[in-house]
This record gives C-alpha cells, structure tokens and sequence, in this order.
C-alpha cells in the first residue's frame, strides 16, 4: 500500500455494488479453472529471459460457450484482433471495427453493472444523464486513437493497451491486462505463463481468486510482472477504470479499494481526454494481512 494511502471507501462501497450486480462474472471452479503451479522469479530489466516456473498454461479450462453465448464477451472477443501489435505502426480503423466498437458498447451500457456507474457518475456530474452521450464519451476514453510512439502515426488507444496489449519498439510487452485475452493467446500458444508473483509468503495466492499478479511471455517477449482480474466481466473492468479515470484528473491515479475479499490498488494513467492504462494490483486477499 502506499505510503500515507488509506482505502478510498466511497469508491469502495460503489465497487462492491457493482461486483454484486455483476451477473456475467465466470465462477472459478465451474466456468473456468487456473492452475497457479510455481511462484516466478526474478526478471533483470530489459531482459526476456525468464524461468518457467509453471510446466502448463494458467488456464486448465474455460467453459467458451459461456463467452460465445453472454453478449458483451461475445462483442469483445470480435475487438480483440483489430489491432496492429507493436506501437509506432499506425492503426487504420475501418467501418466494420467502428460497428464493432459500438455494438460491443451497446452491449455493456446494457447491463446493469455500467448502468449503477453511469448513474453515479451522473450525480458527481462526471458524465451527462444521456446515454448516446455518456456512450461517446465512453468511445472517446477507450477507443479514440492517439499517438503512443511519437515517431509514427495515431497507433494505441485504451482498449488496445489495457485489453489486447501492445509492443515497444517490439522489444518490451505492454498493457495486456485481460483474462480472456490471456485465455486465448495461450490457447494460440502465443502466451507461455511464467507462474504467479507474490510479495511474501502471506501473500500467495489462491486458485479462486479472481485477481492475479503473474509473470509470462507474449509472443517470445517476457512481461516480468503483469496484472489481471480473472473471471470478471468486461463491463465490471470497463466501469471500473472508467470510475477512476473520471474522478481524478491527475495524469497518474492510485487508489486503494477493498472489493469482496480483496485489497486491490488500482492504477490509471490519462492520456489526454483518454485512458493510457489501467490495471489492478493485488495487495491482499481473504483478509491475509499486510
């Protein structure tokens, strides 16, 4: 925990509201199991050589008829191959990925969990009462390009860094903080998990969490430590940092909630009128402590 932090309660007791209303959220042990195997280890700066301390893929089993069949992973498994993977190559955006962006927006302003944060977000008069406006305004924060490399043309936005991942100049991971993205690129053998992180031996993580710390290649590229919710919904990730984002202008925001049994700091970057990234870390769970 930061120095000086204590939990942030009103966001808090917003975010249990919603982790309670979060109907698509996948059971661990019935829709989807992870095998957490070895605890990883030390990675040198700039180094993509890593011990694999986890013989098999995180993921033993996902139930995808769930994630065929449940609308807003539907949609959002459709975004996740509409980008180019490293930065400094210029995205194109075509009419068809523009519909897709929408109906999986659609999708989420559906449910009930985006529906709580809309309404909250109105009363701190963070987001108009409109919907088709709050929806643009959703657009803008997640989906409008801007430039992450300077050297080349408009190639990142939210979704891409936070939800599909990126490459630095193809030498360093970036981003690629989502469970179903993970589930799948290892499933294309492109993911090869590396074992969980842990701070300590209190601190070791159980198989039912639903927020990981953990360590893996992408692509030949080592990722030394990367964190994820696992099993939540879309809409719960996308209401969650959208939350964040609009509350704070800082260009950094850090905030420590505790949500269910977990004590998560939750990490957000602006970048402009957009997210640059955001992502959970696990400080504790099932009240083990600090």
């Amino acid at each position: 925990m930061a120095k000086g932090q204590g939990i942030n309660q009103e966001l808090s007791s917003l975010l249990n509201e919603l982790w309670a209303l979060d109907e698509n959220r996948l059971k661990p042990g019935k829709d989807y199991t992870i095998s957490l195997q070895g605890k990883a280890g030390y990675v040198a700066p700039g180094s993509n050589s890593a011990r694999d301390r986890a013989s098999a893929p995180l993921f033993s089993h996902v139930n995808e008829e769930r994630l065929r069949t449940i609308k807003t992973y539907a949609y959002f498994m459709k975004l996740l191959d509409n980008y180019e993977m490293s930065t400094g190559v210029s995205e194109t955006v075509t009419t068809e990925e523009v519909e897709e962006n929408n109906l999986f927006l659609d999708a989420v302003l559906n449910t009930k969990v985006m529906k709580r944060a809309h309404q909250y977000l109105v009363t701190k008069k963070q987001a108009s009462p409109n919907v088709e406006q709050f929806k643009k305004q959703l657009y803008d924060i997640w989906f409008r390009l801007y430039h992450r490399d300077r050297s080349g043309g408009e190639d990142s936005c939210g979704f891409e860094h936070v939800f599909v991942g990126e490459t630095k100049y193809g030498k360093e991971i970036m981003g690629l903080h989502n469970w179903v993205q993970f589930y799948l690129q290892e499933k294309l053998n492109n993911v090869d998990y590396k074992g969980y992180k842990a701070r300590d031996n209190k601190d070791t993580p159980d198989e039912d969490d639903h927020v990981l710390n953990l360590q893996f290649s992408w692509k030949g590229l080592v990722k030394p430590v990367g964190s994820s919710f696992i099993g939540v919904s879309p809409e719960f990730e996308l209401a969650l940092f959208t939350l964040v984002f609009l509350m704070s202008q800082e260009k950094v925001t850090s905030t420590i909630v505790k949500v269910d049994e977990y004590l998560l700091e939750i990490v957000v970057y602006r970048h402009g009128r957009s997210i640059g990234t955001s992502y959970p870390k696990m400080l504790s769970s099932n009240n083990r402590p600090l």
